[in-house]
């Protein structure tokens, strides 16, 4: 049912909080050179796409009628049990009073949710490029109806931090780079793997953490529910577009430039994943903090499931290659190229380090309403 019967979102919604710029203030334009391609025959070339974009229009949401913003969200709800339990097993570098025990809850929340509104910004302009550069006809057609889903995407996240949560920060510097370089490409190819492969297919498992992380907050469940079933479209996507010319028509040149930028881009995001941004503004000691995000077991977990996603689809891609797979080793991501791909699972695994953490965190009392902990 829809939150508001009418269709039409209150008025008096407003933004109580402005979204946190970063130091270069507002607007940033990025020089593209990226060609608009027409494509005068209309055939359809690859029938698995046009499915994809048939099942896209009948799973269309409204983010103003179909997500219920009267829900309340108290962003500091964790009861002081709660956080005895957590930080028994998250092993924090110094303990914290109750404010600022709670605070840090609330600035990861919002820094985690943050890098998730600028992603999809970036999406959204990756994805309208796309609509002008891809060469097949049932491409433009599901381009097109994923610039929606990303627009989308952009207003709840918006809405959800600027009216819930009011803690929000910039994009994230590595996140940043990683963004202007997609965005700039004037390749159709680089554009799907820097956005509907790395970058999506990340936050495709990053969404599928927050069923744990918030698995008490309603209203961020009902935004995260929708949000993966459009993001797992848009990963198996980029997996059917970019198969058959990367395993059979590019050249072993083309395909070490393509190597080259998976290797640049999974140092970029791993980097961004190290919350450097959060330690300062709540007066923490980086030299403390930022160790214990790289070597804490759920913290290595907590990078591990988000490239459960990216590490299949590379290797069904083809761009697994010796160097690509030495990198992935090293950062204890290489376990996850058995794991189905987004063509053929949606879902995310739970890999083991984070498993066994939720685990205990039952054990000892802490609930997820509704998840089942399997391996």
């Amino acid at each position: 049912m829809s939150a508001h019967p009418n269709g039409i979102p209150p008025s008096s919604q407003a933004s109580t909080h402005d979204i946190e710029l970063p130091p270069d203030g507002a607007e940033e334009r990025v020089p593209s050179a990226f060609p608009t391609v027409f494509s005068w025959d209309y055939r359809i070339r690859h029938e698995e796409l046009l499915r994809l974009y048939e099942k896209g229009k009948t799973l269309q949401w409204n983010a103003s009628t179909d997500i219920d913003w009267s829900i309340d969200v108290d962003p500091e709800r964790l009861t002081v049990e709660e956080l005895d339990i957590v930080d028994s097993l998250l092993a924090l570098p110094e303990r914290l009073d109750l404010p600022r025990r709670r605070a840090l809850d609330h600035h990861f929340n919002g820094w985690l949710l943050s890098q998730f509104l600028h992603g999809e910004q970036g999406a959204l302009l990756a994805t309208a490029q796309i609509v002008n550069t891809v060469p097949w006809t049932e491409g433009k057609f599901y381009a097109a109806n994923q610039v929606a889903d990303e627009a989308r995407h952009v207003e709840v996240y918006r809405r959800y931090l600027t009216e819930k949560l009011g803690v929000s920060y910039p994009v994230n510097r590595h996140l940043h780079t990683l963004l202007d370089q997609i965005i700039s490409d004037s390749r159709w190819d680089m554009i799907y793997l820097g956005m509907q492969i790395m970058v999506e297919g990340l936050a495709l498992a990053a969404f599928g953490l927050m069923r744990f992380t918030a698995a008490n907050e309603p209203l961020i469940q009902q935004i995260t529910s929708y949000v993966m079933r459009d993001e797992a479209r848009h990963v198996a996507f980029g997996v059917l577009s970019l198969q058959d010319l990367y395993t059979k028509e590019m050249t072993s040149t083309e395909l070490k430039e393509r190597e080259e930028f998976v290797i640049e881009a999974t140092m970029l995001m791993r980097d961004r994943l190290l919350m450097e941004d959060i330690w300062p503004r709540l007066g923490l000691d980086a030299k403390l903090w930022l160790p214990w995000s790289l070597h804490t077991p759920f913290m290595v977990g907590f990078r591990q499931i988000l490239f459960s996603k990216i590490v299949p689809n590379l290797k069904r891609l083809g761009l697994l290659t010796p160097r690509v797979r030495k990198t992935f080793a090293e950062l204890q991501i290489l376990e996850f190229e058995s794991y189905p791909d987004s063509t053929e699972e949606s879902e995310t695994a739970m890999p083991p380090a984070l498993m066994a953490f939720f685990t205990r965190m039952q054990a000892a009392g802490v609930q997820f309403p509704g998840l089942a902990l399997t391996a």
